[in-house]
């Protein structure tokens, strides 16, 4: 019985030892770029630390590495000369881009046409919505009709005319989530104003306004905003067919108050100031290629990045635009980061502490996201969601991933130079 008390004793207390604490805390695996430090943890006096590799890494001490050169090591903890854990340390090549800041408008262009809502057509014996009797929901995604493909809103006006003429239903293609349906609708006459209707609401477009995060000179690749772009009625994330961003110009900014986000306005035109497409909307931001003029208008430093094990707790700042499209740099706090060894959204909690910046905004406004967060002197992330009661604080993604969303494979790297 005592026994077995002082096994389990052992067992709750064991965990919470500090040597105990430390050893659990050791990466299996650990990724650092070329030309920077790491520091692992240390386990006591009689524990003794090498690497396989001084071509790759070199020891500065027992706990801080140099990475000298792309490749790969082994960091091999020792006690009275037995190895009792190792990390396998891989280097990547040096990488810099350059961090963005500018106030950017944004317009996709939906693939297909987006059902946002239904709505009732009169009748002679009351009211009808065909669109949603035919079981077309809303974030549909309308792809083609009778065949044919749509992708914008006015292609869909001559098929309800020709079905209204043959008295025959439409044949709709839809993709709804991951799935692809077929649906027969049949457009009827609204007595009021005597056109035949789908009883749909539907959108083609949708525009806004975010910051850019990141560009690479050299790929002409971009990443903006830090989320996902969904629409506004139907709050799913929009399927794009291709899109534009562009130039834009902060003119006033609505403070935010606990429990209402506040919001930058600005102004920009599509049809003007182009700064590149957009390819790609996903869970880490929008991301495309600029144009070779804005490449070359777009000047700034390259910036090494960090991975998620880098970013610490402490001062970091931000870049973003609070009036005109002037680029300014703002003192937040990273409250919070999570080591990810996978994609991951809310990677880092951060908290404005520039004077200035809560003067202006009162923390984090809409407009702001995608606004990168800088590290001693290294790129981590950008600002993505602000707390609703809270503004003052928010969340971050880490920039790996959306460097991995750009087409920028950080972890491809490491397999080439491997070994």
């Amino acid at each position: 019985m005592l026994t077995g008390i002082l096994l389990l004793t052992a067992a709750l207390i064991i965990p919470f030892l500090t040597p105990v604490q430390n050893y659990l805390s050791i990466p299996n695996e650990l990724e650092i770029f070329h030309n920077s430090q790491v520091q692992i943890p240390t386990l006591g006096e009689s524990i003794q630390v090498s690497n396989t590799s001084e071509k790759s890494v070199q020891s500065i001490d027992g706990s801080s590495f140099y990475a000298k050169s792309p490749g790969g090591s082994e960091i091999i903890y020792e006690l009275a000369g037995m190895p009792i854990k190792k990390v396998d340390m891989s280097v990547l090549d040096d990488l810099r881009v350059i961090p963005g800041g500018h106030s950017i408008g944004v317009q996709l262009q939906t693939k297909g046409v987006l059902v946002v809502g239904h709505h009732l057509v009169t009748i002679k014996n009351g009211s009808v919505s065909p669109g949603e009797e035919a079981d077309i929901m809303v974030g549909d995604v309308i792809l083609e009709i009778d065949g044919e493909p749509i992708k914008e809103m006015k292609e869909v006006k001559p098929f309800v005319s020709k079905a209204a003429k043959n008295k025959t239903p439409l044949n709709i293609r839809l993709k709804r989530g991951d799935e692809i349906l077929e649906k027969k609708l049949q457009p009827v006459m609204d007595k009021n104003d005597q056109e035949y209707k789908l009883g749909l609401y539907i959108r083609d477009t949708a525009a806004g306004i975010g910051t850019m995060t990141f560009y690479d000179t050299k790929s002409k690749k971009y990443g903006a905003l830090g989320h996902v772009i969904s629409d506004m009625d139907t709050k799913k994330p929009i399927q794009i067919n291709d899109g534009t961003i562009v130039h834009s110009s902060v003119t006033s900014i609505e403070k935010g108050n606990n429990g209402v986000p506040g919001e930058k306005q600005a102004t920009f035109s599509i049809k003007e100031n182009k700064i590149g497409s957009i390819t790609k909307n996903s869970p880490f931001g929008i991301f495309g290629k600029l144009n070779a003029n804005s490449i070359n208008n777009l000047k700034g430093k390259p910036l090494p990045v960090a991975l998620s094990h880098e970013v610490k707790e402490g001062p970091a700042t931000i870049r973003t635009v609070v009036k005109d499209e002037k680029v300014e740099e703002f003192d937040v706090e990273i409250v919070s980061s999570v080591p990810q060894k996978f994609p991951a959204t809310k990677g880092m909690v951060i908290k404005i502490t520039d004077e200035e910046l809560l003067k202006k905004t009162g923390g984090i406004v809409q407009g702001m996201s995608g606004s990168p967060i800088i590290q001693n002197g290294k790129i981590i992330g950008a600002v993505t969601h602000v707390f609703v009661n809270d503004p003052t604080s928010g969340y971050g993604v880490h920039i790996e991933w959306m460097l991995q969303d750009a087409g920028i494979d950080v972890k491809k790297q490491s397999k080439n130079k491997a070994g």
